[in-house]
């Protein structure tokens, strides 16, 4: 048995961020991260997956202590899970990555809000909470999950517990029985993103989400955990053959450094392709009906998720949580519609003519070399054969808005501002954006007023 546990040095990571300085750009671009990930929860707003998640929540109550976005309040817990729900839905917003392995960041957004709002912390405390859970959950992307079956909830659960207790209060001690709580139950099956794709694919983040924070109120009330649920006998660990090496007594705040923003709304992994889909349909003036044949050659993660890999064939693809995650869709719709956006994912979109007979035309492979070459880069090469004979190849190492190359502010408020158009007064949202910019000189409830006075639908 080990002389401690790794839930006893994150805990100690989490409790002591208060020393430890965050990079000035680090700070920013996490702030940039927070005003996307709103743009997102907006965004989603009367999707019929969320609208079901927030009748179940009127319908089971809860204590009216944390804002719905959209208005009502909930139990903290259920605050986090729709919220979360709302964040993730649309599948559009941050991401850090490791070879073979992503995460969403974004998915702490909603849980460690809700419980800075019931702590009534100032905005300043919440940042350095969201901050710990990013760094939590990027870190433990060393350790193989998706490449070992496990979904990337698994991570989420243990830096929800890790910012959510910081910004509660939680001494180290209860703060490692948080982080046991609430990764012991936590283990859940990378089937979620494999064929076919249900809802459960674009909800699963906010129910995981909103369970790490009922347990990490559990370990508030002293509630004891599995302290060896990564390093104990039939742990983590063990689960999936490998060991975690970070040094949290080292460990810094700069991960905000390396998350990327989504351009396009589809899978983290695509973003290259639709990028240099577009840009060649631009460039060469492509029309649909010219395309033979596409072929495209991505990293060996994006291939075996996207691509038709171990994660199922991608030709039968008729809801949006499997066009967002079937590459060969996604490189269909960019080279016909220029773009892909939320309307992009319209069932009568889906399911036309055009994007079905090409997505049958485009065949995805695997590059070894581009997956050694993540995270700093995210390669993908891309040959358009035309009916005329005449083949058009491109190539790129990344997309504006990866983490090399971030979206300014101006950019985050321009995707922002288009999610949200229709869905709130211009008003309100400039209102929210400003806030979400200057959360550090804010309280939290603040933040929350503004988000309650969103619409629901």
């Amino acid at each position: 048995m080990p002389d401690s546990y790794t839930v006893e040095h994150i805990a100690r990571f989490a409790h002591r961020a208060d020393g430890i300085a965050m990079p000035a750009e680090a700070r920013d671009r996490l702030k940039r991260s927070l005003l996307d990930a709103l743009g997102c929860a907006i965004g989603a707003l009367g999707a019929g997956p969320v609208r079901a998640v927030r009748a179940l929540v009127e319908d089971l109550g809860g204590a009216p202590l944390c804002t719905l976005i959209g208005g009502g309040r909930s139990s903290p817990d259920r605050a986090g899970l729709y919220n979360g729900c709302l964040v993730r839905y649309l599948d559009f917003m941050d991401n850090t990555a490791r070879q073979g392995e992503v995460c969403h960041p974004a998915d702490n957004t909603s849980a460690v809000l809700a419980a800075a709002e019931h702590a009534d912390a100032s905005g300043a405390d919440f940042l350095t909470a969201l901050a710990v859970s990013y760094q939590v959950q990027t870190r433990l992307l060393e350790l193989p999950t998706m490449r070992a079956g496990v979904n990337y909830t698994t991570p989420l659960a243990f830096s929800v517990a890790a910012g959510a207790g910081r910004v509660l209060g939680l001494d180290e001690g209860r703060l490692a029985h948080a982080l046991a709580l609430a990764g012991v139950g936590a283990v859940s099956l990378a089937t979620i993103q494999a064929e076919p794709v249900s809802n459960w694919k674009g909800l699963s983040s906010g129910e995981a989400a909103g369970r790490a924070l009922h347990n990490t109120y559990l370990a508030r009330n002293g509630i004891t955990g599995t302290l060896g649920v990564f390093d104990g006998p039939l742990g983590l660990f063990q689960l999936v053959d490998a060991r975690l090496d970070t040094d949290w007594e080292r460990e810094k705040l700069d991960i905000g450094l390396q998350v990327s923003i989504k351009r396009h709304n589809a899978e983290f992994q695509s973003q290259t392709s639709v990028d240099l889909a577009i840009e060649l349909r631009d460039a060469h003036a492509l029309a649909g009906a010219a395309i033979e044949r596409v072929i495209v050659e991505v990293a060996d993660g994006a291939y075996e998720v996207l691509g038709g890999g171990k994660y199922g064939p991608k030709l039968d693809c008729r809801i949006k949580e499997q066009a967002d995650h079937n590459l060969l869709y996604l490189v269909a719709v960019a080279l016909l519609d220029g773009e892909v956006w939320p309307g992009q994912f319209a069932p009568e979109r889906i399911l036309r003519d055009d994007v079905q007979a090409l997505l049958r035309k485009v065949v995805v492979g695997p590059d070894s070399s581009f997956t050694r070459r993540i995270p700093g880069e995210m390669p993908v090469r891309m040959t358009v054969q035309l009916a005329d004979g005449r083949a058009i190849t491109g190539e790129k190492t990344d997309y504006e808005g990866f983490h090399t190359r971030p979206l300014s502010w101006d950019q985050v408020r321009g995707k922002f501002d288009r999610l949200t158009t229709g869905k709130l007064d211009p008003a309100l949202g400039r209102d929210i954006a400003d806030a979400a910019q200057g959360i550090d000189s804010l309280a939290v409830r603040e933040l929350t007023a503004l988000l309650a006075r969103v619409p629901a639908d």
